[in-house]
């Protein structure tokens, strides 16, 4: 395999040579490609196999089609995938379809078969780290899963806890204001019900750490993505992280930033739904709250342990799409720039540089295959040049991680931000204006480049100066976002074909 030499250095000269090493501070500098494994390739390579969402039934997809279509995924400058569950799920109809997604688990030391063998993924695995990637593994420790109602449980069925004193006992959560019944009550219905782990048992949490230990040994995982963590008493991460001896990442699905930012005291890192949600309103339209999201990047980082730890995203296989929100690809740029250059490890979900535009679960998880993989479209293209001035960053000088990002300037409909210092900074300058809005003249102030300073936008591959009064002086035309990087350090980067 033979990359293009504009993404080199943005991806080997930035990780080295040596993988699957996988505390925090190497994480920090990761660009995650999320997939779900059964949507994103078949081992068949086919482009025009049948996959309707609605259906919930195995699409074919596989770890073997994930390792084929690696170079899609690295070409556009990601150096990390996180893949979904990988444990024996139920089998046949629920009534909500089948286990393709992998969270509704039944055995924790099987594998699920739909995906393909322990080879298989081991040789993901390598597959990844032969090309200086890490691959990040979504586990499910709060519950295991039932197709039916309470009283038809058959506890034998579960490996290894197999007893209902394994279990919470049964209640279903009516109070999500209750922390209580938020982690002790169970999730699910009578189609499919999550029987809820007693995690406080030492005798299962101990189980937990083994197999955890195991899995991440047996299977080279670099990182992991814990599911539902906020139903899991807090005391459980912390043995449990130090057990798998990688980095963790959990779902807190919570906009309250005091809330979930106390989970980055027992785990590393959670995903910022606090962001998330005020990036979605703020860029869906024009009468977005722009102010609400610069306010919130600033109550976060207030917050927060560590944002730059942070999981940064703004689509994944939970949420509706952004494009099921608004169709504007202007808009689109301007959330998915804010995704790969807001604090944090971004993270986009498959489909979004094809403007996958489904709803709410099952319609966001679409077969990727079935765009083609094209490479030619504007996001693709956006994405790959998103994360190259980022991987150019952090190849400059890593301390670019470290720096907190913030908002600089907004008005009613645009945002500057800034990330970095000392003449290695990213300005992006992000408008939910949306195509056909015309051109705006903007001033960006605090921006922390000398007057003079010869900068380069590396969407649109324009030079411009920074003015006299020390103001980077720019037009956005038609809402499509603006990434001033110094002229200086793109030298022989291939950035703009630098």
């Amino acid at each position: 395999m033979k990359l293009p030499s504009v993404l080199l250095i943005g991806i080997f000269a930035v990780l080295g040579s040596t993988v699957h090493a996988a505390t925090p501070d190497q994480w920090r500098s990761r660009s995650v490609y999320q997939l779900l494994t059964d949507r994103f390739a078949r081992t068949d390579t086919s482009t025009t196999s049948r996959c309707n969402t609605e259906e919930g039934l195995y699409c074919g997809g596989t770890w073997r089609g994930v390792i084929n279509k690696l170079d899609y995924i690295q070409n556009m400058g990601f150096t990390a995938i996180y893949i979904s569950p990988i444990t024996f799920n139920i089998e046949g109809d629920t009534g909500y379809g089948y286990g393709y997604h992998g969270f509704w688990q039944q055995n924790i030391y099987e594998l699920n078969s739909n995906f393909g063998s322990a080879q298989d993924l081991r040789d993901l695995a390598q597959a990844l780290h032969d090309r200086g990637m890490y691959l990040m593994v979504d586990i499910v420790v709060n519950h295991f899963a039932w197709p039916g109602a309470f009283n038809t449980i058959t506890y034998s069925k579960f490996t290894p806890f197999n007893q209902a004193s394994d279990y919470h006992s049964y209640c279903l959560i009516s109070d999500y204001d209750n922390q209580s019944q938020v982690e002790n009550c169970w999730l699910g219905d009578d189609k499919v019900l999550l029987p809820d782990l007693n995690t406080q048992d030492p005798r299962i949490a101990s189980t937990l750490n083994d197999w955890v230990r195991s899995i991440v040994s047996n299977y080279s995982i670099d990182g992991l993505r814990i599911d539902t963590v906020k139903h899991i008493d807090k005391l459980f991460f912390p043995d449990f992280v130090s057990s798998s001896g990688v980095f963790a990442t959990g779902e807190v699905l919570d906009g309250d930033p005091g809330y979930l930012c106390d989970y980055q005291n027992y785990l590393p890192s959670v995903f910022n739904y606090p962001a998330y949600y005020q990036a979605i309103a703020a860029f869906t339209n024009s009468s977005g709250s722009i102010a609400n999201l610069a306010n919130s990047i600033d109550a976060i980082k207030n917050t927060c342990k560590d944002t730059t730890l942070l999981g940064s995203f703004t689509e994944n296989h939970d949420m509706p799409r952004f494009a099921s929100k608004t169709q504007d690809i202007s808009q689109a740029k301007s959330i998915i720039a804010y995704t790969i250059l807001a604090d944090g490890i971004p993270f986009i979900y498959a489909g979004q540089e094809q403007h996958y535009a489904g709803g709410k679960d099952p319609y966001n998880r679409e077969a990727t295959w079935l765009s083609g993989y094209k490479t030619d479209g504007e996001l693709y293209k956006l994405v790959q040049a998103l994360n190259q001035v980022r991987n150019r960053a952090i190849y400059v000088a890593d301390s670019y991680l470290a720096y907190k990002n913030y908002p600089i300037w907004n008005d009613a409909n645009t945002i500057a931000m800034r990330k970095g210092f000392d003449g290695n900074q990213i300005v992006a300058v992000l408008s939910n204006r949306g195509a056909g809005s015309g051109s705006v003249g903007i001033s960006v102030p605090n921006h922390g480049f000398a007057a003079g300073t010869q900068l380069l936008d590396v969407l649109g591959c324009a030079m411009v100066t920074v003015d006299g009064n020390g103001y980077i002086q720019t037009t956005i035309v038609d809402g499509v976002p603006k990434v001033f990087y110094p002229l200086l350090q793109t030298k022989g980067s291939g950035i703009c074909g630098m």
